[in-house]
């Protein structure tokens, strides 16, 4: 530890020693909430997390523990202190993080025992998804299973030799406190090292075991039924959903199946997906006053959930509406989309156009208490009679239907829910009611919002604007995914066009992964079909490739989730699975067969296919995993079809023919507009529209499927009839 005199000096030091050694930089200040929080006269103790980025780490910054960040400086103490390293990993608004942080390292007893026996290391998983991923297969080797906070305790080498989660401070029935733990350690760590060290040396043989990806054939249609098959055997016929409790949104599963039923004419395929969105959107997993998805469902009825929100869940939780609107027509799933959207463009997003990462879970010191009511508030704010209509409509009850986990009782709180759909005469009456509780819920101490802009979560959510975009006909999400798009290539990218993993502050940092180039080219790819703007196709391309010189695994195949350059750890690990966001290895094999049929070129789909291979045999085994690889084995499947339209953008028939070809469910299908004039820049791009012009000055719609081309049109109904598989008239 050591004593704060200003804060400001103490940043101006560290400002002092980093402009020395790189040149001038910006001084890190924290943000103006946190600058309020902090004592005037600089009387507390803070530790070196004071200096960090993150909002989770700067939450730790006044704790009696020694923290450090990862970092060199902590190795080489532990080194010379001949100490082991006691690394806590976690996130900014995930509950049980605060719980541990406040029964433990808030705590002198044990903040002494760990500075007295240990090394200190906080982590950010969000900003190191390397360095979780690493620990996080260790904590579920060893314990069966995972989560947050992850505590590992570590040789100076880096070496794990004990993971677990949570800890309380001291024991309880059925869970070893944390004094236990750590004082286990110190006594082992000083008495039988050696077989710790033995120890840690297995656990990194069984991690490099582990990274070796299990290759095999390409896969064909046959796991497209294989997966179809999973998930009717595992969905829940009451709730929706799969499986039991808890449940976790898994939106990706539900675009393959509007996917699947696409291809095959499935109804039961649909239905899963028409039920699971409509149950969701019903139920406590959504907020009901401020919309918006919460992080996943603790129950099987999707009433009680863990109440952060996840910028990632917004993103993809759209994009499956979308595709359900556009799969089924079903209105109710628009409605829900706009309703994320505006929560997201309303709370989440930054003044220079991208969007912060996520709002916690608690407020007040308890999870939930900005998303609870009780009957009696209610009817305060709505009056007795639209009070007592909106509590008997919305399942809030007089005992309260909010179980507190920890005391496994009921409080009298409830959270708003619904069993069916308003019908559509109540509609202006729901929505009046919920306008005033939002407005009251408003003064009430907001949840922390993590606010800082990742380059991956940034990427789905401007790919899930821009679809929206092109299914609503919106031009505002056009235009906010567009400003997403252009803040992440100019605030996010080096001047060597390397991505930076944050920006937070006015500062961006951080070594990029895969994720935040497989992600950022999904969105940059959506951008571009929603624009047609040629730089954003281009952008694409160029990470793509960056990706390809940089992260690709040269003799096994498919992509590392660091690059080349990034710090060595215990392992490069290379994985396709993604839980509840999909794997950079995935999206990447989207983006690879997607950018083939916009570009034509042959090597793009060679690299899908190469990938999808790499992972043949995990893919074979269980291709229910995978529901983004799925949707690229479906995209290559086919059939695919390229669109060009060519001519004046202004011209009413140019217009008409690109709202057909946008219209409709169409997975397998590529649009691109070349505007008419000799050389435009999409033909550099995609070589195979330089000679569809617009004949004779005329809007001119061209059709490629399968690898042949049909003859050119000139109207929208000729366009719609060719869709259709029918022959236009001459």
């Amino acid at each position: 530890m050591f004593r704060t005199v200003p804060l400001l000096i103490l940043l101006l030091v560290a400002a002092m020693k980093t402009a020395a050694a790189s040149g001038p930089v910006r001084l890190p200040l924290p943000s103006a909430a946190e600058i309020a929080k902090l004592p005037p006269d600089g009387g507390e103790e803070f530790n070196r997390l004071v200096f960090e980025q993150s909002p989770y780490l700067l939450q730790h910054a006044r704790n009696p523990v020694d923290w450090y960040p990862w970092g060199e400086e902590a190795f080489a103490k532990a080194r010379a202190g001949n100490k082991p390293v006691f690394l806590s990993i976690g996130y900014t608004t995930c509950h049980w993080c605060h719980v541990m942080e406040h029964e433990c390292f808030e705590d002198q007893e044990v903040a002494a025992a760990i500075n007295a026996g240990f090394v200190a290391i906080k982590v950010d998983r969000e900003e190191r998804p390397d360095l979780d991923e690493v620990y996080m297969t260790v904590t579920q080797a060893m314990t069966g299973s995972g989560g947050w906070p992850m505590t590992v305790i570590l040789s100076p080498d880096k070496k794990p030799f004990f993971a677990g989660t949570y800890f309380p401070k001291s024991d309880a029935p059925g869970r070893t406190g944390l004094l236990t733990i750590l004082g286990v350690f110190q006594r082992l760590w000083t008495e039988q090292r050696d077989k710790l060290l033995s120890e840690s040396d297995r656990v990194v043989a069984f991690l490099r075991e582990r990274a070796v990806a299990r290759g095999g054939e390409l896969p064909g249609a046959k796991v497209l039924d294989q997966a179809y098959a999973h998930f009717l055997q595992t969905f829940d016929p009451a709730n929706a959903g799969f499986g039991g409790a808890p449940k976790f949104p898994v939106p990706s599963n539900l675009s393959f199946l509007a996917g699947y039923h696409q291809r095959t004419g499935e109804a039961p395929a649909m239905d899963m997906v028409e039920r699971t969105l409509t149950s969701m959107r019903l139920g406590g997993i959504y907020d009901q006053v401020g919309f918006g998805v919460h992080r996943y469902s603790t129950d099987r009825v999707w009433l009680v959930p863990h109440f952060e929100k996840m910028l990632y869940d917004q993103a993809l939780f759209v994009l499956a509406l979308t595709d359900a609107y556009q799969a089924g027509g079903n209105a109710f799933h628009a409605a829900s989309a706009r309703e994320v959207i505006e929560y997201v463009l309303r709370d989440l997003t930054a003044p220079e156009g991208g969007f912060y990462s996520a709002e916690d879970a608690d407020s007040e010191g308890r999870e939930g208490t900005f998303y609870l009511w009780t009957p009696k508030e209610i009817l305060e704010v709505l009056g007795e009679s639209e009070g007592a209509w909106f509590n008997r409509t919305f399942g809030i009850e007089a005992e309260g239907n909010f179980l507190e986990e920890a005391r496994r009782v009921k409080t009298g709180e409830n959270i708003p829910h619904l069993r069916q759909p308003i019908p559509a005469e109540l509609r202006d009456r729901a929505e009046a009611a919920r306008r005033k509780l939002f407005a009251h819920r408003e003064k009430r101490v907001h949840p922390q919002k993590d606010d800082k802009i990742l380059t991956d979560w940034n990427g789905l959510m401007m790919a899930a604007l821009a679809r929206a975009s092109v299914v609503f006909g919106s031009d505002a999400y056009r235009e906010a995914a567009g400003r997403a798009a252009d803040f992440a290539l100019t605030r996010l990218r080096r001047e060597d066009g390397r991505l930076l993993k944050r920006h937070r502050g006015g500062q961006s940092g951080l070594t990029a992964h895969l994720e935040d180039h497989a992600f950022l080219v999904w969105g940059l790819i959506e951008v571009h079909q929603a624009t047609f703007e040629p730089r954003y196709l281009q952008a694409a391309l160029e990470l793509t490739e960056i990706m390809e010189a940089r992260f690709r695994d040269k003799d096994g195949g498919g992509y590392f989730m660091t690059a080349d350059d990034s710090e060595e750890l215990l392992v490069r690990t290379k994985s396709l699975y993604g839980g509840a966001i999909p794997s950079g290895n995935a999206v990447a094999s989207l983006n690879l067969a997607r950018l083939h049929r916009l570009t034509g070129r042959a090597d793009l789909a060679t690299r899908a296919g190469d990938l999808l291979k790499a992972f043949g045999q995990s893919i074979a085994e269980a291709p229910h995993a995978f529901p983004v690889v799925l949707q690229t084995v479906d995209f290559l499947t086919g059939p695919t079809r390229e669109i060009v339209i060519a001519g004046e953008s202004g011209d009413p028939a140019v217009q008409e023919m690109l709202a057909v070809a946008r219209r409709g469910f169409r997975p397998h299908q590529v649009v691109h507009f070349r505007p008419a004039g000799p050389d435009p820049e999409i033909a550099r791009l995609a070589p195979f529209t330089a000679g569809q012009d617009a004949v004779g000055g005329k809007a001119t719609a061209y059709v490629c499927e399968n690898f042949a081309c049909k003859l050119p049109v000139h109207t929208a109904a000729e366009l719609e009839s060719l869709l259709r598989g029918s022959k236009p008239k001459p």
